[in-house]
């Protein structure tokens, strides 16, 4: 079947889909032999449910590895892959991207668009990408260095690609498109970096950009965009434009063709601290928040905030889904969203009113939601200005990018939770504007009193959460031995498909949580698993490959996580090929290449160093997850230390140079940290992974 002839099946399939959501009705079993799964979330509502029931609670014992392939990459692998006609389209790391035959696992084309390696240095979370829009024959990828790129389906040559941001910024795309009529969609990411959050639409057909929605004000001196930026500068102060101030479209977009709204949820500010961008308060719009734009020209419709004021990181790019429910005996047509504060919120998507919301996790910076108006009550301990406060859940959230499923027969949403998480907040009274690196105004050097109770907090721990978004409340929880889980997928077979940090791929009984079967991978899974049917078989493919920012920064709290070679794995029933995990890491403690002669005071300014500069690629105390484990650096590469961290001797392999921010000096004390961490690591009884 010609790719733009299934285009037109595959809205068929769609609105079967919708009409067994509406009606709340297992769907019938589709009876063609090819089902697809043609968009990001699978349809426009992205509920990720599959009506397939071949793989169902009886037969998914049965369920075995057909094919698995390495790709290339030991980062993070984050994409939901498009299946077209029996084609699965996905992206792995640096924004390549792959075509495989589903059935074989023969790769038909990759495409890589050659981004700059070097650009990791200005990336917040992994050189990571969530996946592909399809539209009419063309694949759309947002890649890394800002390059909205039209491709070929059938061959993977492009077609045309136009830049969304200026390269010299510090703004990245990790994001999947999203196809909005004849649009697509595209945010970006880099609030870290001190840039201002848009969202631009281009036509499909030719790249011509559309429109532009800005998230945040910027200089009032040169003009408002839109009525939206002249009401929001309204509730900022100082001058917030010098810090970016942030509200960058990073993740989730929904498109809803019956109303034609493109709904945007928004990020954390620039920097971090409200104390800092906006020193006389304010709820700084559109920060942490649900917008619903005119697909038409982009024009604001209505907003919603989900945490005013943000002071801790608390994004409101969480997934967004759409659906029909029963609410107080009204069918309403609502909006969905379990953002990084720990609220599950309820919305109407016709007018952005307040429904409901309730926390689905252990929260400390609000004691609840106003009933009235949705806003939440925030805790007398939450902020303090200036001085350091301790806060759950921590700045990856209660919920983080990881996809949530709902299913119409079970009237559940699945969602991934990290529940009683913590973090030591402390704004930098020395924080300065820039864009050259992090920008978050993490006073990195403090050591006061809260430090060690932050230190020893309980453990906090992963869960998957089967939440009824009417009741508002969870109807059965799954904990499991790791605190990241990736993203779930539903089907009318009665499962919940999820994979974990530690590897474990897993089906669930989607009715009481019950686990039927599980998979190890061999590395961890963060991405969501689809599944789709070719010539008559049902599959189940996920993407497996540990990193994004918690896989990079590798805090202890993770758990027994996996790092490993990427892949794709493909399941069918009884299937029954291996799988063959390739050796990654280091056998035991490091030897040290050489003795430090460094002065305490030096090793302890170049922990400062690296935990401004270096952490987020290399690990905690420089235990490293996916990358280069710096404590087992030879003593050839120490002897090429400042050509690597001030040249960018390395940067083709994308270790960037800091030359411009750091000297030569300061290069040397990271270096004398970095070998007493190696030397202390290779003490008996030592932690050394």
């Amino acid at each position: 079947m010609h790719l733009r002839l299934l285009y037109l099946c595959t809205l068929v399939v769609s609105a079967l889909v919708i009409v067994g959501a509406c009606n709340r009705q297992a769907p019938p079993l589709v009876a063609v032999g090819t089902v697809d799964w043609p968009m990001h979330g699978l349809n426009h509502e992205e509920h990720r449910f599959s009506p397939l029931r071949d793989i169902n609670e009886e037969t998914v014992e049965r369920l075995g590895l057909v094919w698995n392939r390495e790709l290339g990459t030991t980062r993070g692998l984050e994409a939901t892959p498009l299946i077209i006609d029996g084609v699965i389209f996905t992206t792995s790391s640096w924004s390549v991207v792959h075509a495989i035959e589903a059935k074989t696992g023969e790769f038909l084309w990759t495409y890589d668009p050659g981004v700059d390696r070097a650009r990791a240095r200005v990336l917040c979370c992994d050189a990571v990408n969530r996946g592909v829009a399809y539209d009419r024959g063309r694949i759309f990828v947002g890649a890394l260095d800002g390059r909205l790129i039209a491709l070929d389906a059938e061959t993977g040559t492009p077609i045309w690609e136009v830049a969304t941001f200026d390269p010299a910024r510090g703004y990245s795309i990790t994001g999947a498109p999203r196809i909005a009529g004849d649009l697509v969609v595209i945010g970006n990411g880099g609030a870290e970096m001190g840039v201002r959050g848009y969202v631009s639409a281009y036509r499909a057909q030719s790249g011509d950009l559309a429109w532009r929605t800005y998230v945040v004000p910027g200089d009032p001196s040169l003009g408002f965009e839109s009525a939206a930026m002249e009401k929001a500068a309204q509730t900022w102060s100082g001058q917030w434009w010098l810090g970016g101030g942030g509200g960058t479209a990073w993740d989730s977009m929904v498109y809803d063709p019956a109303l034609q709204l493109v709904y945007v949820g928004t990020g954390n500010g620039a920097p971090w601290y409200r104390s800092l961008r906006s020193p006389g308060g304010g709820d700084n719009l559109y920060l942490s928040s649900i917008l619903a734009l005119r697909a038409a020209d982009g024009e604001q419709v209505w907003h919603f905030q989900t945490t005013p004021g943000d002071h801790w990181d608390f994004t409101a790019t969480q997934p967004l889904m759409l659906a029909d429910l029963m609410i107080a005996g009204s069918l309403r047509k609502v909006i969905m969203q379990a953002p990084k504060n720990g609220f599950f919120y309820v919305l109407d998507r016709e007018t952005g009113a307040f429904i409901s919301a309730e926390a689905f996790a252990s929260i400390t910076w609000a004691t609840g939601v106003d009933p009235d108006s949705g806003r939440p009550i925030e805790s007398p301990g939450a902020y303090a200005g200036m001085d350091p406060v301790l806060v759950s859940p921590d700045p990856t959230g209660a919920h983080s990018w990881y996809p949530m499923a709902y299913s119409p027969d079970t009237a559940l949403v699945y969602l991934p939770v990290r529940d009683k998480t913590t973090f030591l907040h402390r704004p930098n009274p020395e924080w300065q504007p820039n864009d050259t690196h992090r920008n978050d105004g993490i006073d990195t050097r403090y050591d006061g009193p809260l430090l060690e109770q932050w230190l020893t907090a309980p453990l906090p721990t992963g869960r998957l959460v089967a939440w009824d978004p009417v009741a508002q409340g969870a109807r059965w929880t799954v904990d499991h031995p790791v605190l990241e889980s990736g993203g779930v997928l539903a089907t009318a077979g009665n499962l919940v498909f999820q994979g974990r940090a530690d590897g474990m791929f897993i089906a669930y009984r989607a009715t009481d949580g019950a686990t039927l079967w599980e998979f190890d991978a061999g590395t961890g899974i963060m991405a969501a698993p689809v599944t789709y049917r070719v010539d008559g078989v049902q599959y189940v493919t996920v993407m497996a490959g540990w990193g994004g920012g918690m896989g990079l920064i590798n805090p202890p709290v993770l758990g027994p996580v996996k790092s490993g070679f990427g892949r794709i794995l493909t399941f069918a029933i009884d299937a029954a090929a291996t799988l063959e995990v390739p050796a990654f890491g280091h056998g035991g403690p490091p030897v040290p290449a050489m003795k430090t002669d460094a002065p305490a005071e030096t090793i302890r300014e170049g922990q400062a160093l690296y935990d401004s500069h270096c952490f987020g690629c290399h690990g905690v105390a420089a235990i490293a997850g996916p990358l280069p484990d710096l404590r087992y650096t030879t003593p050839e590469v120490h002897a090429q230390f400042e050509a690597i961290v001030l040249d960018g001797l390395r940067a083709p392999l994308g270790m960037p140079a800091f030359g411009d921010i750091l000297s030569p000096v300061q290069a040397r004390a990271i270096q004398a940290y970095i070998l007493s961490r190696a030397e202390a690591s290779s003490a008996p009884g030592a932690v050394h992974d």
